[in-house]
């Protein structure tokens, strides 16, 4: 391994963070790309202060933890993925795939949302390599499942919802998946394709109920449980995908 180049990992690494950072507090709030705003204030940051996570020039308030998270966490992944990256991709062109997965994760954990924008981008990723990958058949086969299988998922859970509202006499708000969910799915069937977006949906189903399970469990010993509470779904379908990245 060439170790010598891995100041230049974490830097890349950094940069990753600062760019997910951007996206993901720019995108949920104005769905384009502007300048970044202070969450507090709302005056610009300076670029300055934005690349070293130095509190805002106006009122002081820092960056969100979010940020120092994220910073923390690519600058030590990047170079991980660089030194054990996908055999069928190496590192060059599973970079974007990897950082397109974490900005899904960042904002849906964060804001509960997969933005259109977002899906947009993904199925523009996702069809070149989802080609290369498995001819265009199997893509759009993938795609087609990903998507259907997660539709009809969708739809039981909104009748499931008016069910549990009619017999509780009461409106459920919360939605085990949301639409959001379903597009990302698609897209994801796009870049795995068949019969690969079966398995990873297998496994995302598995992750999330583990993580469901353990959540549930620490709510009730904790005296937090709160019925019907949602937990984002995309972090699971993501972390399916990395998983089938590495084994297929």
């Amino acid at each position: 391994m060439k170790f010598g180049i891995l100041p230049l990992l974490f830097l890349l690494g950094w940069m990753v963070g600062l760019l997910l950072n951007y996206l993901a507090d720019v995108l949920p709030r104005t769905r384009r790309l502007t300048s970044l705003h202070c969450t507090s204030c709302g005056n610009k940051i300076s670029l300055q202060n934005f690349l070293f996570l130095r509190k805002c020039g106006h009122c002081g308030a820092r960056a969100v933890l979010r940020s120092r998270i994220v910073q923390a966490l690519s600058t030590i992944l990047v170079p991980i993925i660089f030194y054990f990256p996908p055999e069928r991709f190496g590192f060059w062109l599973s970079l974007p795939y990897f950082l397109y997965f974490a900005l899904v994760f960042i904002m849906d954990v964060e804001y509960r949302v997969v933005l259109y924008e977002v899906i947009g981008a993904g199925i523009l990723l996702s069809i070149p390599m989802g080609i290369y990958w498995n001819g265009w058949w199997n893509s759009l086969l993938g795609g087609i499942t990903g998507f259907g299988i997660m539709f009809i998922l969708y739809y039981f859970g909104i009748l499931f919802n008016r069910w549990m509202s009619k017999r509780r006499g009461e409106e459920i708000d919360e939605v085990a998946l949301g639409f959001g969910d379903v597009n990302l799915s698609g897209v994801l069937g796009l870049l795995l394709g068949w019969p690969k977006i079966a398995i990873s949906l297998f496994f995302s189903v598995v992750i999330g109920g583990v993580f469901s399970g353990l959540y549930l469990l620490g709510s009730v010993l904790a005296r937090r449980y709160r019925p019907f509470t949602a937990i984002p779904y995309a972090p699971f379908l993501v972390i399916a995908a990395v998983i089938l990245f590495y084994l297929a």
